[in-house]
């Protein structure tokens, strides 16, 4: 099997949640020097990684030289072609919102509907456009405009543009926000119509090369079952819990009987070495979300010593990223 390049971002938000993501899929990327730009993953060893800006990423992938890379989807959003494709919409980090960010001295702008009325007041009594900040122009014109707001002018700003608006270098801002911490420090408020993206880190894919490898389809595929089953692994846990009874089956039988410890494929029964006769341990797979329901379940039916434990992997018949992939690609 030729090697497939995968680019990944070299610095920035995402950079090192990246890099731990991939890890805890059991993709663990190998740098030898922190200059270079390229590195290895041993468990895929036909993968080659590109180390690139997030934006580059996108470049890369939408161009064909590398067929996969991970980004933001506000990246796609802002960057994107139609060579590109999102494999997978959220790896589950990176987690930020594209908003409308206004300085908190607009007491009466609360809402886009009061940006739209503030624009035309500078259009008609200052004799000029608002002027926006941002690196995002293209969705930030197609949002303004959706929001009934066309008097404005695109700032094209790079670093710290939350200080625009202080320094006078623009009146607003649309950028990205995690916490909102940045923007209070900078006396900027987020209006709360004003979300134009909430994106996330995704894997992307050039859909050309996707359609004409197969290689490239079965380095995603595998690519794919590691992070389909680490981020699976995270939504359950492993319950066991001791239990007495003349016969198994019946035990299995009333453990099954409550959906919240059906498991993901009804319990399994062992029976305790050295114990007094009749007594088993009962192991489930279950949703994190309902733990704690299940426990009290098992201990309404006699279950004592509850134990749970992490899954780090879940694997099913398939990934259901990839086959829902496929379904895309054909369609």
């Amino acid at each position: 099997m030729r090697h497939v390049m995968l680019a990944l971002p070299s610095k920035g938000a995402i950079a090192e949640p990246a890099l731990s993501f991939l890890a805890d899929c059991g993709l663990r990327v190998e740098k030898p020097n922190p200059r270079q730009y390229t590195g290895s993953i041993p468990a895929l060893p036909e993968v080659d990684v590109l180390f690139q800006r997030v934006i580059d990423v996108a470049y890369k992938v939408a161009e064909g030289t590398a067929p996969l890379g991970i980004t933001g989807l506000d990246v796609v959003a802002e960057y994107g072609s139609d060579e590109l494709i999102v494999v997978h919409p959220d790896l589950r980090f990176g987690q930020c919102r594209l908003v409308v960010a206004v300085p908190e001295a607009w007491i009466d702008v609360e809402s886009m509907l009061d940006l739209a009325e503030v624009a035309l007041d500078f259009r008609e009594v200052h004799g000029r456009n608002l002027r926006v900040a941002t690196t995002y122009p293209r969705n930030t014109r197609q949002f303004l405009h959706a929001s009934g707001i066309h008097h404005f002018t695109i700032v094209q700003a790079e670093g710290a543009i939350e200080a625009a608006p202080t320094i006078g270098h623009a009146d607003i801002i649309v950028d990205l926000v995690q916490t909102g911490t940045t923007l209070r420090e900078n006396h900027l408020k987020a209006l709360p119509d004003g979300v134009i993206i909430e994106s996330q880190a995704c894997l992307i894919g050039h859909r050309r090369t996707m359609l004409a490898d197969p290689e490239v389809r079965e380095t995603t595929r595998r690519l794919l079952e590691h992070m389909d089953a680490a981020l699976e692994g995270k939504r359950h846990m492993q319950v066991t819990a001791n239990i007495r009874g003349a016969d198994p089956a019946a035990i299995a039988r009333l453990v099954a009987a409550n959906p919240l410890t059906r498991g993901l494929q009804g319990p399994t029964l062992a029976p305790i070495y050295g114990a007094e006769d009749g007594w088993y341990t009962v192991t489930i797979i279950v949703p994190s979300t309902t733990l704690l329901n299940a426990i009290e379940y098992l201990r309404s039916i006699g279950g004592v010593q509850a134990a749970a434990t992490p899954v780090r992997y879940v694997f099913l018949e398939r990934s259901p990223t990839y086959v829902a992939l496929l379904k895309r690609l054909s369609g």
